[in-house]
């Protein structure tokens, strides 16, 4: 009689377990909308975790100053590279599924457009990246 107890308490505690795990995917799933924006001079603006582009996209830009460019992610992370001696100059960015290869490419890209030393000037990344 107690096996049959203890069996019945292991396969609750299975099945809540299973469900937490599905209703924390529905939640990343749903909340995975991010955008970056980017103007001159290292102006930029992030926003994450939305529930749609569009409403990612409108907050990034608003945090922009100047004339701005939105890119979206989802899923992902985005990075900005800036040139440290000429902040107005070249630049870079990068939208990745991993932060670690949108900051390489980001960097990789400011060097490409003739930075002399790029650095990252800012980065984020939704529910998944």
């Amino acid at each position: 009689m107690v096996s049959t107890v203890v069996a019945r308490r292991r396969a609750l505690f299975v099945f809540a377990l299973a469900l937490a795990i599905a209703g924390t995917h529905f939640v990343t799933q749903a909340w995975g909308a991010g955008a970056f924006a980017i103007g001159k001079c290292g102006a930029y603006g992030q926003a994450y975790d939305y529930s749609g582009e569009s409403e990612a996209r409108a907050a990034a830009l608003k945090q922009c100053k100047g004339d701005c460019t939105a890119i979206t992610m989802k899923r992902a992370c985005a990075s900005l590279s800036i040139d440290l001696t000429n902040p107005c100059g070249a630049h870079g960015y990068a939208v990745r599924p991993q932060i670690s290869s949108s900051l390489n490419e980001a960097t990789r890209e400011c060097y490409k457009y003739g930075g002399k030393e790029c650095v990252i000037r800012a980065w984020a990344c939704d529910a998944k990246g």
